[in-house]
């Protein structure tokens, strides 16, 4: 499957799994789900990194040999705040992509659709490739895209809540719709979430809490790896069709009674 590559924008990558770095017991817990995980790319939120304190400072726990990082603007509520977020980001040099994220609500912490569009316009122009964090909304999907998003990330449900993939039908519709990758974000809480999301015919998924926050969070990537690479090869052999009624495995012709 080495031909089946994962494109966004001029990054081309192996793995379809993106993982966080958030929410982690400890840097040592967090270093070897990544490697469990087999991805190629970790996020970061830049907010959220501890530049005065080298103990503390996250970046420091993630090999740069072996991981791309794809800064966020997790933490931000207008298209402002993640606009400087994502400039500071390519300042401090890192690549120029950023997975653009605008809080609406800090209770529901459901995206606002209107400033992601209002960030995404200007960072398009800036040269930056944008990953969009949207809620499953088919229009608000393809506004991302006739903007300029490189890559669309609908919500597969809210943010941490580990409840899946809520609306199959509308991710599969945006899918349908989309002529750049699209990314289930947020909602995953475990395989059977990202293999779900992945059969539905998602290029990728991105995950954080579901792995960080597990029991055993280095199993659980593994076991994340494992589902991505199975969804995906599911949804290219093509399922069956469902059908009402029972259907024999054998043909009946041709049974010696």
């Amino acid at each position: 499957m080495n031909d089946d590559k994962l494109k966004i924008g001029k990054f081309e990558l192996n793995s379809r799994l993106i993982i966080g770095t958030g929410k982690y017991e400890n840097f040592d817990i967090m270093k070897k789900a990544h490697e469990a995980s087999g991805a190629e790319v970790v996020t970061v939120a830049i907010r959220r990194v501890n530049f005065d304190d080298e103990n503390e400072n996250l970046l420091n726990f993630i090999d740069k040999e072996k991981f791309t990082i794809l800064p966020n603007t997790a933490g931000c509520y207008t298209a402002e705040d993640a606009i400087r977020t994502a400039r500071l980001a390519r300042e401090l040099g890192m690549p120029d992509w950023v997975k653009l994220e605008v809080i609406g609500d800090q209770k529901t912490l459901m995206p606002d659709n209107e400033e992601t569009l209002k960030a995404t316009r200007v960072l398009v122009k800036e040269g930056f490739t944008v990953l969009a964090y949207t809620n499953d909304d088919i229009i608000y999907a393809k506004k991302l895209e006739d903007a300029g998003a490189t890559s669309v990330m609908p919500l597969g449900s809210p943010i941490g809540s580990g409840r899946g993939i809520l609306n199959p039908s509308n991710i599969k519709i945006i899918i349908e719709n989309a002529k750049v990758p699209i990314i289930v974000d947020a909602g995953v809480g475990t395989a059977s979430d990202a293999s779900i999301a992945m059969e539905l015919g998602a290029d990728g998924v991105l995950f954080n809490t579901g792995v960080a926050l597990a029991r055993d969070p280095i199993r659980m990537a593994r076991a994340m790896k494992l589902a991505v690479e199975c969804g995906r090869d599911a949804f290219l052999a093509g399922r069956i069709p469902k059908k009402l009624y029972a259907s024999a495995s054998s043909p009946i012709e041709g049974i010696i009674k």
